[in-house]
């Protein structure tokens, strides 16, 4: 089976911080809250110049936080206003000071002030009980270590961390056994002896580990590039010599080698001449800006983060290594052994992938398993592909290159990699992360239907076209998806980003309904 084969190096991971809801919650992510009319009130008047104010009104009007102090746990941690004069608003809750891991809440105002959705898990008053009143047992350095000491006894004596280690106190609901719990959330992030990217949750009051799973990003899925191609590059000039680093895009895009080992970032590129003939950095550094001005002339976001953060690559790491990936601090490309795979940074849609899971850890944060880690992996497939726009396949210049036409995932048809396209042929096991990488497949195929259009399972979708579907899904994730969302959020977040970007009767909030429809959703 072609799945068999593909799996362990299928395009992937993300580089999530993210979270979990409750298990017998009562979210309100997966629709949005019905109105009869849009929310009024003498309040509501004040929108113009207090909108706080008005988040809060409505909050405090909501079953779920009639008996909660709603100012004091819940506090907005971003507020921003898009082209279409939407505002949206995310906020994070916390208890006696403690932030409760995943519950964050989006909420939308439109050009008139009235609240049009509201989307995200929150815990209901019951179930938001806080372990030993708040008080740790142990210390954040003990919980470092737990989770390190678990790390060693996997790969072995750790190397030097990439991410200085830290630990923050958070209250979390397990959903495998439904208790809540008092944790330290950490990581380690180490390349030697092997690369890993583990998030750990430590029981704040006796150092036990009570839930774990890897999120480093594997793609396991003028110069000239890896296919021959001629490139023009930003560089800068240092005296005599020129190094592969661009000051022009955000905070800066630069290219190291590893030079086949494991060390990072390497050695920056120079060259005396301005001509490049490493074609693998050649390709990384193009790409590396073919991402950055995307989501800049699309979207006017600067960067990874929204503020112009450094990207920094690294080319031929160890020795025909079949992967890439991002480990929160970089983008890494192996040369691939030349048969499965040749050098990951040769493909755009390969690159623009990995890169938007940085968008995705600064924006909706979506939790790297399960359907949140499915819709993470979507995201950065729909984001990667639209980059290039050339075609609807996932890696198909660095999969089987002695394979013509081949690749690793097609959003126009999941199934040829063996990936569902409809929610109820969903993989519902254990591996994968819970199928972060399979599932994906159904997300990917309602973003295709909505930009291209078609018949699928019986219900036909008029295709908006790429632009304007990659601006409703972009919207969704950094807008109003939430750590925990899962499909049924998705799709509603998708509709409502429709709705406010170009009207509640629009083509496009019809095209993004039938999209779901078809897929099951």
């Amino acid at each position: 089976m072609k799945f068999a084969k593909v799996m362990p190096t299928i395009l992937g991971g993300a580089l999530l911080l993210a979270s979990v809801s409750p298990a017998a919650a009562a979210p309100i992510s997966d629709s949005s809250i019905p109105f009869e009319a849009p929310y009024t009130s003498e309040e509501s008047i004040l929108l113009t110049n207090n909108p706080d104010e008005t988040i809060y009104n409505y909050l405090g009007q909501q079953e779920q936080f009639l008996n909660a102090d709603v100012k004091g746990q819940l506090k907005i941690i971003k507020r921003s206003t898009d082209t279409s004069g939407v505002r949206h608003f995310r906020l994070k809750q916390y208890i006696k000071g403690v932030p409760v891991y995943g519950a964050e809440q989006t909420i939308h105002l439109d050009k008139n002030g009235a609240v049009t959705s509201a989307l995200g898990d929150l815990p209901p008053i019951e179930e938001q009980a806080i372990p030993n009143d708040g008080v740790p047992a142990i210390s954040a350095e003990d919980a470092i270590q737990a989770a390190e000491k678990e790390a060693t006894s996997r790969i072995g004596e750790l190397g030097a961390p990439e991410l200085e280690p830290k630990a923050e106190l958070n209250i979390y609901h397990h959903e495998e056994d439904g208790q809540t719990y008092l944790v330290y959330i950490t990581e380690v992030n180490v390349l030697e002896p092997a690369p890993l990217r583990t998030k750990y949750f430590i029981n704040a009051l006796d150092g036990s580990i009570v839930s774990q799973f890897d999120i480093i990003n594997f793609a396991t899925g003028t110069g000239t590039g890896v296919l021959g191609d001629t490139k023009t590059l930003t560089t800068t000039q240092s005296g005599s010599t020129f190094q592969l680093k661009d000051t022009t895009r955000g905070n800066g895009i630069q290219t190291y080698s590893a030079n086949n080992r494991s060390s990072l970032p390497g050695t920056l590129l120079t060259s005396s001449n301005n001509i490049w003939t490493d074609r693998a950095a050649v390709d990384a550094h193009a790409y590396a800006a073919a991402t950055y001005d995307f989501y800049k002339n699309k979207f006017n976001r600067n960067g990874i983060d929204g503020n112009g953060l450094l990207i920094r690559s690294t080319v031929h790491y160890g020795s025909n290594y079949n992967n890439a990936f991002w480990n929160g601090a970089q983008i890494v490309f192996g040369d691939g052994d030349g048969s499965l795979f040749r050098a990951f940074s040769a493909d755009l849609d390969v690159v623009g992938h990995e890169l938007t899971h940085g968008v995705i850890e600064y924006t909706a944060d979506l939790e790297y398993r399960n359907e949140p880690g499915a819709l993470n992996e979507a995201f950065a497939d729909i984001m990667g592909n639209t980059i290039e726009s050339k075609n609807w396949l996932l890696g198909d210049d660095i999969y089987t290159p002695n394979i013509p036409g081949d690749a690793l995932r097609s959003l126009s048809n999941p199934t040829l990699y063996d990936q569902p396209d409809k929610y109820s042929d969903r993989y519902t096991g254990t591996q994968d992360n819970g199928g972060v990488h399979i599932n994906s497949g159904i997300i990917n195929k309602a973003y295709y239907l909505a930009a291209q259009g078609g018949t699928h399972n019986g219900v036909t979708v008029s295709g908006i076209g790429r632009d304007k579907a990659v601006r409703i899904f972009y919207s969704t994730l950094v807008n109003y998806l939430t750590p925990t969302s899962k499909f049924a959020a998705a799709k509603t977040a998708t509709i409502q980003a429709a709705k406010d970007l170009y009207g509640a009767n629009s083509a496009e909030a019809t095209a993004i309904t039938k999209a779901y429809q078809a897929v099951g959703l």
